[in-house]
């Protein structure tokens, strides 16, 4: 008796799945594996965004009167894809985004193409006849867009210390530039609109192209007609980063050296190279094939991309030359 008295008891203290108890359990259980189902495709489709938007212009308040227009865009360009769209390259694999592949190919291949303007300004268009002193801001612009796109706050390779992020990085790139464009402005910083810097400037931008237009050649002779290429779409997507980026930087390029464009009659051949790294740029296939290029069946989205940067490139070579005469 005293027995069935203290397990009578202790049946009341035990959660009483039975009835509609077993059923609001069950649910919960449905509900969290629906979740955690859930949680990345839904997660990875709010994140994505793949903005090769040709007509994107610098936000009014970010292009002040005197400052470059090239400059400008950079440094916008850079807040859009960190801020405004989410920087997903260094996200840890417990975010949906880290589940992505195309977006943080195509925001590196950007950052990678603001990296070598940002060197350029620092090395060429931002010093006297590049025998002046350096300018601060654009020598930490250059340095932060440098820093690789995949560090999140802890970098377990190096240390057990959190660390400074991508996106903080390039946030202050961001504002180097813009506290450049507003002294150039003011009158207090170099922007040489000479001939002889844009040469230079598009010099390194085709050798950029090339290596690019080389590493498509390579993966497409090696992995051509491959039954699953998972390469394909990464090598894609970091180009079509890259030239998107410097189709808006040429762009804006052209209005910061217009005098020289008209003096040397090269506003044809300008419009021709922009149309050509436009195209590059706004090559969007739903699937990225890597087929064969002579194939009947399977395209080669590479080659595609490959034929227009490199026709863009050719351009610049045109371009340069005359600058030199």
């Amino acid at each position: 008796m005293v027995t069935d008295r203290l397990m009578g008891q202790a049946r009341k203290l035990l959660p009483d799945f039975s009835g509609g108890r077993m059923r609001t359990a069950k649910g919960i259980g449905v509900a969290v594996v629906v979740a955690a189902v859930l949680y990345y495709p839904i997660g990875m489709a709010i994140t994505h965004a793949i903005d090769d938007d040709p007509a994107y212009q610098t936000p009014a308040a970010d292009m002040p009167d005197g400052g470059s227009r090239a400059v400008a865009v950079a440094a916008a360009l850079i807040a859009r894809e960190v801020d405004e769209h989410r920087w997903v390259a260094n996200d840890p694999f417990f975010l949906p985004p880290a589940a992505l592949d195309n977006m943080p190919n195509y925001q590196q291949g950007i950052i990678s193409a603001l990296a070598r303007f940002a060197f350029e300004l620092t090395d060429q268009i931002g010093r006297t006849r590049g025998t002046s002193q350096t300018d601060k801001d654009l020598q930490e612009a250059s340095g932060q867009l440098q820093y690789a796109g995949n560090v999140w706050v802890f970098d377990l390779s190096t240390s057990l210390a959190p660390t400074t992020t991508s996106e903080a990085r390039y946030r202050k790139a961001a504002r180097s530039l813009r506290s450049y464009n507003q002294r150039l402005a003011k009158g207090n910083a170099v922007f040489e609109r000479r001939a002889d810097n844009l040469l230079a400037t598009l010099d390194r931008f085709a050798l950029d192209m090339g290596a690019s237009s080389a590493a498509l050649d390579r993966h497409i002779h090696e992995h051509s007609g491959d039954m699953i290429d998972t390469l394909a779409d990464d090598i894609f997507y970091g180009v079509k980063g890259q030239s998107y980026a410097y189709y808006l930087i040429i762009r804006e390029l052209g209005l910061d050296y217009a005098k020289v464009l008209g003096e040397r009659e090269l506003t044809n051949a300008w419009a021709e190279m922009l149309d050509s790294l436009r195209h590059a740029a706004e090559l969007s296939p739903f699937v990225v094939a890597n087929g064969s290029p002579d194939s009947q069946a399977v395209p080669s989205h590479l080659a595609a991309q490959g034929f227009y940067l490199m026709r863009a490139r050719t351009k610049i070579r045109e371009i340069t030359n005359i600058l030199l005469k």
